[in-house]
């Protein structure tokens, strides 16, 4: 094999090498053409089939701007072409996108999400479709189901009864779900959730209404009975206004402390209790409001209020004079029958009178203001306690030492002055926004706060402090006196040293003395004297070094001051 590989690979080499260029170039883009077409076939090949989302298009580009802005926060690649239709990548993510934009009421009223469902061939007959129908609702509804997050199983059960002539006869029609959820999971207590799965199933049977959906789990609970949780609703509302009170609780003694703390310090201001309480009831008022017409505003540069003001103002004004002029009218009854005329009137009948009237109608106009509010919610009192502590101070005597008591440092206490307090209150006052009629209250007190365990701790630190510092006298008083004896040691034993040295130099210096003076005297008396092997040496030494020290001096003085430095 080896060999035929071998005579292939020869074959090849002559084979370039008698090659022109120009076929050479021939070959080698042949390769890179053939190359490009096998990878641009792989990708084709490999380019994942899409699924529509909804077997209608969008045309509204308002609502198909909305469905792919849904589309890319759930980080899902979408596809849409020039007629509207919209693409994912599978099955799977078209139920579960469907879902999400049926539960938002994002699909447009014009698309049908459940179109593909309904087709029918020419064959197909009512019965069979109404069967059809039916399995391939319920089949894509617990396909749709079980593709929510958290959802493991889902039963669907649709009723869909046969039509009647009278509307009075038809029968509704119905439907029941049985939901299994994961363990730990809150889908069936969420509201939001769980309406959006049944506008999901509502949207998918048509007919259908509310009222006879029913969605349970798996104990048989119904989770769609929004009647019945009007009470839990009424706690979760109750919890939240509650929680909204205590944030606004927390969020006013935190500033308040604050401003306090920087002022006394926050070992001085620890404790403060803040309560708010509020009406979160939905009140809706309206008033009419009469004010006196300004005629003249008042001047802000004069000391006085200048202003004018009047009650009315006139817009219209008629005035009437009427005069008469004649004789008087005696009115009596029918004809022939006499008339009920006082005698006093009656006398006065035919008599001749003249009579004046004049009126005045004028109409005015006044400043009138209609308002009209929903308050909702609204404080209605808030009370503020907090306790400021005085100041502790550490008496010393006249050489500024501090005074020990009964084994523990001797303090003062100074509380906090009354002008401070009355200071802090209104500090307080303007921090909340006091209203005296809102019957809001702010306590300041003055409680000296526990602090024997805090002076214990600094009395112990500062008796350790006075301990470390004699410890560390009494080292370096016993540091010093070592140094001073071995310093007195080393100057005693090397005076020691000295003498020794001196004394047996005094001795060689005597014994060589002696040894020279019997030589001159035996050399006087003739006799011949010989020397022992040590003393020549020694002798021939002391010459060398007489020698030495005659011809280097500074070299025996470095060695004499080495000899020193080391004794």
């Amino acid at each position: 094999m080896n060999e035929w590989l071998k005579k292939v690979t020869d074959g090849l080499k002559n084979m370039w090498s008698k090659w022109k260029p120009i076929q050479k170039v021939i070959l080698v883009g042949i390769i890179v053409i053939v190359i490009i077409v096998i990878v641009a076939s792989v990708k084709l090949s490999a380019k994942p089939s899409t699924v529509r989302l909804f077997n209608a298009p969008v045309t509204d580009q308002t609502s198909l701007t909305q469905i792919l802005d849904r589309l890319s926060q759930e980080n899902v690649n979408a596809y849409t072409n020039d007629a509207g239709y919209i693409s994912v990548d599978d099955d799977r993510t078209a139920r579960r996108m469907r879902e999400i934009l049926i539960s938002e009421n994002l699909v447009p009223s014009s698309v049908d999400p459940w179109a593909g469902f309904y087709d029918r061939s020419w064959s197909t007959t009512d019965a069979d479709q109404n069967v059809k129908l039916k399995n391939t609702i319920q089949k894509q509804l617990k396909q749709h189901i079980e593709s929510i997050a958290e959802i493991q199983l889902a039963d669907v059960n649709i009723v869909l009864p046969e039509n009647q002539l009278f509307t009075a006869d038809q029968n509704p029609v119905t439907a029941s779900v049985i939901i299994k959820t994961t363990p730990q999971s809150t889908l069936l207590q969420d509201r939001k959730r769980v309406l959006g799965i049944q506008r999901l199933i509502l949207s998918a049977v048509e007919g259908l209404r509310e009222e006879n959906l029913i969605i349970t789990d798996v104990d048989g609970n119904q989770v769609n009975d929004f009647e019945g949780m009007a009470e839990s609703d009424r706690v979760s509302i109750i919890e939240k206004q509650q929680k909204l009170i205590r944030k606004q609780e927390v969020e006013l003694r935190a500033k308040i402390l604050k401003a306090l703390q920087k002022t006394f310090r926050e070992d001085r201001c620890r404790d403060m209790n803040v309560a708010i309480e509020m009406d979160m009831s939905q009140k809706t008022s309206e008033a009419t409001e009469y004010s006196p017409i300004v005629i003249k505003p008042d001047n802000p540069d004069t000391p006085y209020d200048d202003s004018e003001y009047r009650d009315t103002l006139p817009i219209s004004q008629q005035t009437v004079t009427k005069e008469w002029q004649g004789t008087g009218y005696n009115p009596e009854g029918p004809a022939g029958v006499e008339g009920q005329t006082p005698p006093v009137y009656s006398d006065m009948s035919n008599v001749i009178g003249r009579s004046t009237e004049t009126g005045v109608t004028q109409n005015n106009v006044i400043n009138t203001k209609q308002t009209s509010e929903i308050s909702s919610p609204k404080i209605d009192k808030i009370s503020v306690s907090v306790n400021l502590d005085g100041k502790w101070k550490k008496v010393k005597d006249n050489n500024g030492n501090l005074i020990i008591e009964d084994g523990a440092i001797k303090r003062e206490y100074t509380p906090v002055s009354t002008e401070e307090m009355a200071e802090a209150v209104r500090l307080i006052q303007g921090a909340i926004g006091y209203d005296r009629t809102r019957g809001d209250r702010v306590e300041v007190t003055n409680i000296a706060y526990d602090r024997d365990d805090e002076f214990e701790a600094e009395d112990a630190e500062y008796f350790a402090a006075i301990q470390r510092k004699r410890t560390i006298l009494l080292i370096l008083i016993a540091i010093v006196v070592v140094l001073v004896g071995f310093i007195l040691f080393r100057i005693i034993s090397r005076e020691m040293e000295r003498r020794r040295r001196e004394r047996e130099a005094r001795l060689l210096a005597e014994q060589q003395a002696a040894r020279e003076r019997a030589l001159w005297e035996a050399k006087d008396d003739g006799m011949e004297v010989t020397m022992s092997v040590e003393e020549t040496r020694r002798m021939e030494l002391q010459e060398n070094a007489i020698s030495m020290a005659k011809e280097h001096p500074e070299d025996v003085a470095m060695l004499i001051r080495t000899w020193l430095m080391e004794e």
